[in-house]
């Protein structure tokens, strides 16, 4: 087998994430193809052979799985932000628990109970966020605003008919389009850092239906030609703000006729006849070279720069850049699940007890647990989210919340009191190990683990494992129909407790 080579082969299996195992006719050996599902045959190229292992590109599937269906997106295949929608729901699920099971018992020493994946309460139209990119579905191309193709870092994929939102954010995607085509504004070009126009950040509430539009943009004059572009990149101030990671003509922009043409944008939008009610239409500048969505000022256009959600009982007040989990009735089902591994038929458990939620976001499961507890003091790095967690808590009248914001490692050796519980809800890597070897020092009876990578998690489980705790029960919940995503909850107690 070599680089380049075109064969065909059967998926024998599908590992998290997104990772299937083809089966190749006089080969030894077995080839990662990513983008497949189970008893499918397909033709790829090898493109990588690293440590024995080969993996190929997709190239066609040659026939067709028998589990498999039609999918409800006609973008599907083509845009990169779904894996799973040619498979029936029921068997995404069924899946991503063999995957999920499979991983945790190579990670975990000894029993412990598995309680399975949790549905997700809604399959379609289920995220209150989307962040799409503008640019171009083929070089020089017209203007196009949705998600990457998939397996590309630069085409995008028009997705005006997305399945994964509701009808609300396909009208604004669409109206934004074809309001920039017309006015010919440019796109931001990820190589040669030039164009004006990068993201579309929209978020919904599903509770109270209100909406928040965020239009990104660079501060380069969305009128330059490449000529003028050309000629200005190359000078001192901009090779400086390149090097700097900027984009080299930022600040080119005539302020008075981009205000012009984004209040003409921000009337467009609230003439669409929408099922929600606009909160608040903003305009965030991002000269960053990096290909993410930075808040580097935000502006009014109209409305407020804020909207609320409501969770398990609780208000929550949503900015444009707050951690919120984007499947708000599947965050319902998470956080009661989380609260079930706490308290089993305790309900007076914490009633006396100090309990740290660490990497706290904007303070959801802390306020979940305030009515319960005796304080409850959530740690997270990003300033942002804490002092929406402070007024998220008195929009609750909670008055035992305390939120810090700081990295996890550094805040522990600030805080006075020492916590009976702890709660650890980290990003995608999981904990670093020092915040990790701090965290199990504390030597509390129980924890709960919330974790959105499953790779991260085993890896941290070993290190819990290695100092004296061991898993009681593990459940995921699929917060994320139709992709490779899940979300796992892993209930820890000391062995000599």
């Amino acid at each position: 087998m070599k680089k380049g080579q075109i064969l065909e082969g059967y998926i024998e299996r599908v590992d998290f994430p997104n990772k299937g195992f083809a089966v190749v006719e006089d080969e030894e050996k077995k080839v990662i193809v990513k983008n497949t599902v189970p008893e499918q045959k397909v033709r790829f190229a090898v493109n990588k052979i690293r440590k024995g292992q080969a993996e190929g590109r997709l190239l066609e599937i040659l026939e067709h799985s028998p589990e498999e269906c039609q999918p409800a997106c006609p973008h599907f295949g083509v845009c990169g932000g779904c894996t799973y929608q040619n498979l029936p729901y029921e068997k995404q699920v069924e899946m991503k628990e063999a995957q999920i099971h499979a991983m945790m018992d190579a990670a975990v020493d000894g029993d412990y109970i598995w309680e399975g994946v949790k549905e997700s309460p809604v399959r379609e139209a289920y995220r209150n966020k989307m962040e799409f990119s503008f640019g171009d579905e083929y070089k020089d191309g017209p203007l196009a605003l949705g998600m990457h193709k998939r397996g590309s870092f630069h085409d995008i994929v028009n997705v005006t008919e997305c399945k994964i939102v509701d009808e609300d954010f396909r009208k604004i995607l669409l109206a934004t389009l074809d309001f920039f085509a017309a006015k010919e504004v440019s796109f931001y070009h990820r190589l040669r850092h030039a164009g004006y126009l990068r993201h579309l950040l929209v978020r919904k509430a599903v509770k109270t239906e209100e909406i928040l539009i965020d239009l990104i943009t660079t501060t380069q004059d969305f009128d330059m030609d490449e000529k003028t572009f050309e000629v200005q990149k190359h000078s001192l101030e901009a090779q400086l703000l390149e090097k700097s990671g900027k984009c080299p003509c930022a600040g080119s922009i005539d302020e008075g006729a981009e205000r012009v043409m984004l209040n003409e944008w921000e009337e467009c939008l609230r003439a669409l006849p929408l099922k929600g009610k606009i909160q608040g239409i903003l305009h965030t500048k991002n000269d960053s070279v990096a290909d993410v969505v930075k808040n580097e000022g935000t502006d009014i256009l109209f409305g407020q720069d804020f909207f609320y959600e409501e969770l398990l009982g609780l208000k929550f007040k949503i900015s444009p850049f707050s951690f919120f989990q984007t499947n708000s009735l599947g965050a319902e089902v998470l956080y009661s699940t989380a609260r079930e591994f706490i308290l089993g038929d305790k309900e007076d458990l914490l009633n006396d007890k100090i309990v740290y939620d660490l990497y706290s976001g904007t303070g959801t499961i802390a306020q979940m647990l305030a009515p319960i507890s005796k304080k409850v003091v959530g740690v997270e790095i990003i300033e942002e989210a804490v002092e929406a967690a402070k007024e998220n808590a008195r929009l609750n009248r909670l008055d035992n919340c305390e939120f810090l914001a700081g990295d996890v490692l550094k805040m522990l050796d600030q805080i006075e009191e020492r916590p009976d519980y702890i709660v650890l809800d980290p990003p995608r890597d999981g904990i670093h190990p020092k915040a990790l070897e701090r965290i199990i020092h504390y030597g509390v009876e129980s924890m709960i683990y919330i974790s959105c990578k499953p790779t991260s998690l085993a890896r941290d489980l070993e290190v819990f494992l290695a100092r004296g705790y061991r898993v009681e029960k593990i459940c995921c919940v699929d917060m994320f129909p139709s992709t490779v995503h899940v979300e796992t909850v892993v209930g820890l107690h000391r062995k000599d407790m």
